[in-house]
């Protein structure tokens, strides 16, 4: 059910826990890449329709000054509002498992809580943070506010590609391959959210062989 917080598009009217995460945002400082808090995320859903699917779970992962920070890490599965038999094959994610499952909007607390006012980094991460803003606008709330890269689009900076090749789309897959990473766990949120990470790391390096790597230079 839908819930009545923004319908008016009244900011007095939003929960506190999203006005805890805005004023998060607010506060966030132009920071250098070394000093930036990153959050690697992945979610795994019963599809690709941001309307019609629904997410199944989310994993995340936090990186500060070169370092993956394991001991950061967030992982939460949510109730199966929707179950499509013929995906669990790929994400393996069952309806009724022994996986503990939360509502959307307790996972909706729950992640804002954790990403703060970290900069989000996904591969082909637009449709990933589309599906967490269709959750949020099912609950009547605004979209995620934090700065957003794409692991994609850095990879094919990095590449330095030939005009002919210079829009393709890199899977996970494809980077793991060509950057030598393993591929255990892929296709679970947690797992995904940990190899982004490792490409993330491994794609900086590339693009800052001289030293001079600035913040702007990730977002365009």
């Amino acid at each position: 059910m839908k819930l009545n917080w923004f319908q008016k598009k009244n900011k007095t009217t939003l929960p506190f826990f999203w006005k805890e995460y805005e004023l998060n945002i607010q506060n966030t400082q132009k920071l250098p890449i070394k000093e930036t808090r990153f959050v690697t995320f992945d979610t795994e859903t019963t599809g690709f329709s941001k309307k019609d699917d629904r997410i199944l779970s989310i994993g995340a992962i936090s990186l500060t000054d070169n370092i993956i920070n394991v001991n950061d890490n967030f992982e939460i599965y949510l109730d199966q509002k929707i179950f499509k038999p013929e995906t669990v094959k790929i994400h393996g994610i069952l309806k009724n498992g022994d996986i503990k499952k939360v509502d959307e909007i307790t996972a909706i607390q729950q992640f804002l809580k954790y990403i703060k006012n970290a900069v989000l980094v996904g591969h082909h991460v637009g449709f990933d943070v589309g599906m967490i803003n269709e959750m949020l606008f099912r609950y009547g709330l605004p979209k995620l506010k934090n700065k957003v890269i794409d692991t994609g689009n850095l990879y094919r900076k990095s590449k330095h590609l030939v005009y002919k090749n210079e829009f393709k789309n890199y899977t996970l897959d494809e980077l793991c391959d060509e950057l030598n990473i393993s591929k255990s766990d892929r296709h679970t949120a947690n797992g995904d959210a940990l190899i982004t990470a490792i490409a993330f790391l491994k794609i900086l390096s590339r693009l800052n062989r001289k030293k001079d790597l600035q913040f702007k230079d990730l977002l365009t």
